[in-house]
């Protein structure tokens, strides 16, 4: 009976981690981050976290050509527009129904998206 409550454990992991993507974030102040062409600004948690679903095949790539888009805006007006690191998903692979063709690609977790002094490092 154990080993069926860590394998019912897991299996909340993969659907949980399998269905989002998460990147550090700085941005200007009072400004709202609207990210791959969403109609509502993403959530900036603590420590610049943004959790969102992952992206079709057309975030992938390095900016400037490929990327995930994105714009700043502040009180309704654009700021800023430009596009992000993309990382491939391998939990896509193995994420049913069909996410390896729906949802391949990611925010990078490792590096932070810093549109104040527009570096992705």
């Amino acid at each position: 009976m154990k080993i069926f409550g860590i394998f019912k454990s897991l299996l909340l992991v993969a659907l949980i981690s399998g269905c989002s993507t998460t990147g550090y974030f700085k941005v200007p102040e009072g400004t709202d981050l609207y990210i791959y062409k969403r109609p509502s600004p993403v959530n900036i948690g603590e420590g610049g976290e943004v959790t969102t679903k992952p992206f079709f095949w057309t975030a992938a790539g390095i900016p400037p050509g490929g990327g995930i888009p994105y714009r700043l805006e502040k009180n309704g007006e654009t700021l800023k527009e430009g596009k992000l690191r993309a990382k491939f998903r391998p939990a896509s692979i193995f994420w049913p129904p069909f996410a390896l063709i729906y949802w391949p690609m990611g925010m990078n977790s490792e590096i932070t998206y810093d549109l104040v002094n527009d570096t992705q490092e």
